[in-house]
């Protein structure tokens, strides 16, 4: 348990009241459901139940999720589909670059599911989107936000190739519990495909979840192994248990805490920290790449 102050749960007790959000709505954000939807694309924002959706999808803008929305891992926190996958689209890269356009996104994040049943992990289709989006947008930025790719070198190339502004890769979580969270991943190679990213001059961007049981000193080691493999920008936020299939929320983050731990990152050396208990891996991604 986290030695920070604790807001313990019980089964009919309600979420705290800096964790409740407007439900979404708006002009800007039916534009943003309709352009998604006609265009059959899939994006995090929904798939992940992101408490930020309406804030962002308000605001214009949005995070695709490409290769579909079935995941070939079973993270105990992730509310994507796990199962196999349909093949791959080879046009999705083209629907996602019109969208982009259509949108008038500035700032654009890409993420995936993870598809290890692919032998380039899908990094063909990763590359093919990133150069399809500059090539109708060049004046967009990109975030990529990638897995693992389970450390495959020739996988991880072809994103430095493409050379996004920002290129992301979430930890998740303190070493001790990464295999209760992240089941089939490995902390160590998650770092050490940050390492390699950044040792290529790309500005590297990582995440964790709070308030799966963890301490605040694992907290700070996480970010100090972040900080040794070149890690520029660290979100921190509040891990929200999606059904009672997945693990338990084990405490409720205190605001103030996450705001010790946003001061310990910029002291620590972090470019930006984004660190509340809303926070999510690309909420405000556009202030990353000044």
């Amino acid at each position: 348990m986290s030695n920070s102050p604790i807001v313990k749960i019980s089964k009919r007790e309600r979420k705290p009241k800096w964790l409740k959000v407007k439900l979404p709505t708006g002009e800007a954000y039916s534009k943003v459901k309709k352009i998604v939807g006609e265009h059959k694309l899939h994006t995090i924002c929904e798939s992940g139940n992101c408490p930020n959706m309406g804030e962002c999808w308000g605001a214009g803008t949005a995070t695709f999720m490409i290769l579909g929305n079935i995941c070939t891992r079973s993270c105990g926190f992730c509310s994507v589909a796990t199962g196999k996958p349909l093949p791959v689209d080879e046009n999705e890269p083209f629907r996602v670059a019109e969208s982009v356009k259509l949108m008038k996104v500035k700032h654009c994040v890409i993420t995936s599911v993870d598809r290890d049943e692919l032998k380039d992990g899908g990094s063909i289709i990763w590359q093919k989107t990133v150069n399809a989006i500059r090539e109708l947008n060049p004046d967009t930025t990109l975030e990529t936000l990638i897995p693992d790719f389970k450390g495959d070198p020739i996988a991880i190339q072809r994103i430095i190739d493409v050379r996004p502004e920002v290129v992301s890769h979430n930890i998740e979580t303190v070493k001790r519990l990464t295999k209760k969270v992240r089941i089939q991943a490995r902390y160590e190679r998650s770092l050490e495909v940050l390492k390699i990213l950044g040792d290529a001059g790309l500005r590297t961007k990582s995440g964790i979840m709070v308030g799966l049981g963890e301490t605040e000193e694992e907290v700070f080691e996480t970010m100090d192994d972040m900080r040794k493999v070149g890690v520029a920008v660290l979100t921190i936020g509040q891990y929200l248990q999606p059904t009672t299939r997945h693990l338990p929320v084990i405490e409720f983050i205190e605001p103030a805490t996450f705001e010790k731990y946003r001061l310990a990152g910029i002291e620590k050396g972090f470019r930006f920290v984004e660190s509340s208990p809303l926070v999510r891996s690309s909420y405000h991604a556009e202030k990353h790449v000044l």
